[in-house]
């Protein structure tokens, strides 16, 4: 048996903090050392670093020729992101270099490429990122380390586009074999479009029940993985979240009053990559005996920044993106209201007074904090009322006729 000098040889990545996992976005700088082990003195050719990012899709289909022969068709592509290289050791003119038993460490540092796709592991496809250093010497098998990395592309839900409430409306004629049944309609809003994990999506819906069956509601997460290779489509739905509603009895109807259903950990959005995508819908589904469901569908974005409280949101947001705020503007009248009625009144009126109220009619309906922070600019109470004139005017000193 041939003695190995190379007693050991890893690679190994600086996290945020010791002892944690890499984690990286795009643009930052990666920063990392190998470290090569040796029981006695060894000739080393190079030590070569190779950092990569991919993204590649794979399934196979099954295809007929003929009514007595088939075959596999294979569907495969890949986009690289990430393709950096270099040697840590090198010698020039073909030389070895010598290096003596011990320890030897070989740091090393990149910056990442800007607008990276967030890592994704799906059911035909996949987005890695990894770095992989080899140890090459004569006469001898090349030896490897490779150390896998997280890549997130932040997605921040406090932008204006992900704060627009999403509403839709369905409605079917429900019929079983020549007999109708009746109509069932669903209308529902959420308060924006983007959610981080962990955060809870209130939900807004009224469910009328007009046949003569009773109905069941539900509420879903909904990821959807489309994976695209040779101008071919696959999609893999998963739900990720859900609730059951209270059955609708017949000729009733049902208001869910920001019924909560929370984000799970979850991959955030991914919507730049050309042939792996990732994207989420909160779907209401209604289940009517003896026909079809019903579905309803809202658009969500997942991202990787919370929303924000809303007095420090517009300073971080106005810094970082330079967000144009008129949108909260315009909600203020030019001339304030006049201030409410200040009789005595219970505390019960006055809790009732700071939440939004829930309409019928989803439409024009302002929600959640922006409702409460919208009030914080009109119906001051009026000053403390006195006797004494706090602002008095000065009499005019009486001038001489003479003069």
């Amino acid at each position: 048996m041939i003695f190995d000098k190379v007693k050991r040889f890893e690679l190994s990545l600086d996290g945020p903090e010791p002892g944690s996992p890499p984690v990286f976005s795009g643009g930052d700088t990666v920063t990392g050392r190998v470290l090569l082990e040796l029981e006695a003195e060894a000739k080393v050719e190079s030590i070569k670093l190779h950092a990569q990012g991919l993204a590649r899709v794979h399934w196979t289909e099954s295809r007929s020729a003929n009514s007595n022969a088939a075959y596999s068709q294979n569907y495969v592509d890949e986009v690289v992101y990430l393709d950096h290289q270099e040697a840590l050791l090198r010698t020039d003119n073909d030389s070895l270099t010598v290096l003596q038993p011990g320890s030897h460490e070989f740091p090393f540092s990149f910056q990442l490429p800007e607008n990276l796709v967030t890592s994704f592991e799906g059911k035909h496809g996949s987005v890695r990122y990894w770095v992989q250093a080899k140890l090459h010497r004569p006469w001898a098998i090349v030896k490897k380390a490779k150390v896998d990395f997280t890549v997130l592309e932040p997605i921040d839900v406090n932008m204006p586009a992900l704060m627009a409430p999403q509403a839709g409306t369905k409605e079917k004629n429900a019929q079983a074999w020549y007999c109708r049944l009746g109509q069932v309609s669903v209308t529902a809003k959420i308060d924006r479009k983007g959610y981080a994990p962990g955060e809870v999506i209130p939900i807004f819906a009224e469910i009328d029940n007009c046949t003569s069956k009773s109905i069941a509601p539900k509420a879903a997460i909904i990821q959807t993985q489309t994976f695209v290779a040779r101008g071919t489509t696959k999609q893999k739905k998963i739900v990720v979240a859900s609730f059951d509603g209270d059955a609708v009895a017949p000729r009733k109807r049902e208001i869910w009053h920001g019924r909560a259903l929370k984000v799970p950990p979850l991959s955030p959005s991914i919507t730049r990559c050309r042939i792996v995508r990732v994207e989420y819908s909160l779907k209401i589904c209604v289940e009517i005996p003896s026909t079809s469901k019903l579905l309803l569908e809202l658009p969500l974005v997942i991202g990787t920044i919370p929303l924000q409280p809303f007095g420090s949101r517009s300073s971080s947001i106005g810094s970082q993106y330079s967000v144009n705020l008129d949108w909260l503007r315009m909600t203020i009248p030019e001339q304030p209201e006049p201030p409410p009625d200040y009789s005595i009144g219970s505390d019960e009126d006055s809790e009732h007074s700071l939440s939004p109220p829930f309409h019928g009619d989803f439409s024009g309906m302002l929600e959640g904090p922006f409702y409460a922070y919208i009030q914080e600019f009109r119906n001051h109470p009026p000053p403390l009322y006195s006797e004494v004139d706090p602002n008095p005017i000065n009499p005019l000193r009486p001038r001489c006729m003479t003069c």
